[in-house]
């Protein structure tokens, strides 16, 4: 049953749009498949995947069609963020939450979408604390082609952020072998220097 449920996910998550917009109520793309596949998420809930969208989600699970529901938001054409340098102030949040790292800056400088990368998420248009971040048609489509770069670089930023995790877990592991050492000479330092006045 496990490998039917994997196969069916794997297909699900194949006809999605892979823009990790979090509209549906889960985590990317991935996560709701796994939960329509095990019949814990009705198929309705992907606005980027719009009526098109449920039509092939419809064939692909055996469910009947139902409408995009509207708690989830809107069927709405393909727009890309735009950042309007003027007003950014550079803080990284936008940056931090792009699911593909698709926007690029450093801490207090302008940050920019690249955006042939951006898939639309507007994650980061709500992460904005400003507001200088606006979704702007682009008159273009969303493709497989896109959807498939997309979730490859949604998985390199996902394998980043947990190699970066990893390598700053062994940076505090390493500050923690000596840090009683330390702490120590830096009280007997403290009371010294009190000890002087």
């Amino acid at each position: 049953m496990a490998d039917k449920t994997q196969s069916l996910a794997d297909r699900i998550n194949d006809a999605l749009p892979q823009t990790f917009c979090r509209q549906c109520g889960f985590a990317g793309c991935r996560e709701y498949a796994e939960a329509v596949a095990a019949g814990l998420a009705p198929i309705n809930r992907c606005p980027p995947g719009g009526d098109e969208g449920i039509h092939a989600l419809s064939l692909i699970t055996h469910q009947p069609y139902q409408p995009l529901d509207p708690e989830y938001g809107r069927e709405l054409p393909f727009a890309v963020a735009r950042i309007r340098g003027d007003e950014c102030i550079g803080c990284g949040r936008c940056r931090k939450v792009c699911p593909v790292d698709a926007i690029t800056g450093g801490p207090k400088r302008l940050h920019a979408v690249i955006e042939d990368a951006c898939t639309g998420c507007s994650l980061c248009q709500a992460a904005c604390p400003i507001a200088c971040i606006s979704m702007v048609e682009n008159g273009e489509d969303w493709t497989l082609e896109k959807a498939s770069d997309a979730s490859d670089r949604h998985q390199a930023r996902k394998s980043r952020l947990e190699r970066e995790s990893r390598e700053q877990e062994a940076r505090y592991a390493a500050l923690g072998q000596g840090d009683l050492v330390r702490k120590k000479a830096a009280i007997e330092a403290i009371l010294a220097l009190a000890a002087k006045k």
